[in-house]
């Protein structure tokens, strides 16, 4: 992701730094002093309920994140969406990160599953790792606050980054947006990134959705296309994508698969539950003066599920101009397949780099918003 000199050279002053539990400032030379060296500091410990842990703080110089490590013992969906991580960049008093721990490292719904991707992974559904590169100017600063009810008994956390990068002009701050609506608004779109300013690029999304089976039973949820509305678009989009599963790269429904720069590491076809994501990295997003980004919630009936849906008795909206009611009643004139429009549980953590510190989303939902019903 970082355009760097070849692996065998030696660039000028760079230098490496881990901070962890063993070396909270990342110093020279301050690593591994506990217990005499043998192992005595590997874990932060306790993280009690409403505790706020500063997981590292540093200054001096310009550098790179590179690589962000981290695990906890108690790995429930309510905790993976109670954590909250916060990164700020360069003294600012304004996070550029703030999400929910788990959504943040790729996983949806704090539903945990083995996967890999370009920017992030978990070898076996256990922890989490961020490869996304995260330049700063001056220092940065990571928070991890427990807004759960729950004491968590052992946190992990290391972070990899180098120092004195001579980075150019033009180096971008890495931030990050979560959302979650439950439910959407019929004939509205999800907006996963709300409208944002300056200059930058779309680096992606993770997305996780939750199905209405009580209204929709296991009808197909994905239709829904993406827009990227950027540098002054406001009715239409410049970039249209075709179909949910066309955006992370497969077709004709979604299935569990990880790749580079797409997956979807949760499909849980019973329950209906499913987590996706799509990274622009070969295929890069930039944009100048704005960018917004949202995603129809259109869903399409079959010859099964449209009789599940006539019996249950609910009324179901065409999509396209107006709201037309739809008859699916065996003796009504609509084909075996349409689109209508839906309502389900979506929630999401959008990527991206800006040409400031700080951008000005809205803070993050409270905790009994972001956990409800997991």
């Amino acid at each position: 992701m970082l355009t760097h000199d070849p692996i065998f050279v030696l660039p000028a002053n760079v230098e490496a730094r881990w901070i962890n539990p063993e070396n909270v400032t990342g110093a020279k030379g301050g690593g591994g002093k506990a217990n005499d060296g043998r192992k005595g500091s590997p874990c932060y410990g306790a993280l009690k309920a409403g505790a706020q842990l500063e997981l590292a703080n540093y200054r001096g110089s310009s550098g790179v994140i590179r690589h962000l490590w981290t695990t906890v013992d108690n790995r429930s969906p309510q905790m993976l969406r109670g954590l909250k991580l916060e990164i700020y960049w360069d003294g600012s008093d304004r996070p550029a990160v703030s999400a929910p721990w788990g959504d943040f490292f790729g996983f949806g719904l704090g539903a945990l599953a083995p996967f890999e991707s370009a920017l992030f992974n978990s070898p076996e559904g256990r922890n989490f790792n961020s490869f996304l590169p995260m330049p700063f100017r001056s220092g940065f600063r990571i928070t991890v606050t427990n807004e759960t009810d729950t004491d968590l008994a052992m946190f992990w956390f290391q972070a990899d980054f180098t120092i004195n990068d001579d980075l150019p002009p033009n180096a971008l701050y890495l931030h990050a947006c979560y959302r979650r609506e439950n439910p959407t608004t019929l004939r509205q779109d999800y907006e996963f990134l709300p409208r944002i300013h300056g200059r930058g690029r779309y680096l992606g999304v993770n997305f996780g959705v939750i199905a209405n089976t009580k209204v929709y039973f296991k009808s197909w949820w994905g239709e829904g296309e993406v827009k990227l509305y950027i540098d002054g678009d406001r009715q239409y989009p410049t970039l249209c994508g075709t179909g949910t599963e066309d955006y992370i790269l497969t077709s004709w429904g979604q299935g569990r698969y990880s790749q580079a720069y797409s997956g979807c590491p949760l499909a849980d076809l019973e329950k209906q539950r499913f987590c996706f994501y799509r990274y622009h990295l070969p295929d890069p997003v930039y944009f100048r003066q704005d960018l917004r980004a949202t995603i129809h919630q259109i869903g399409c009936w079959d010859p099964v599920s449209r009789k599940d849906m006539h019996f249950s008795g609910n009324a179901y909206l065409a999509t396209g101009p107006g709201a037309k009611t739809l008859d699916l009643s065996p003796a009504g004139s609509t084909s075996d397949y349409g689109l209508f429009e839906r309502a389900d549980d979506w929630s999401s953590c959008a990527y991206f780099y800006l040409d400031s510190p700080t951008n000005e989303l809205p803070p993050l939902d409270p905790v009994a918003k972001r956990t409800e019903g997991l």
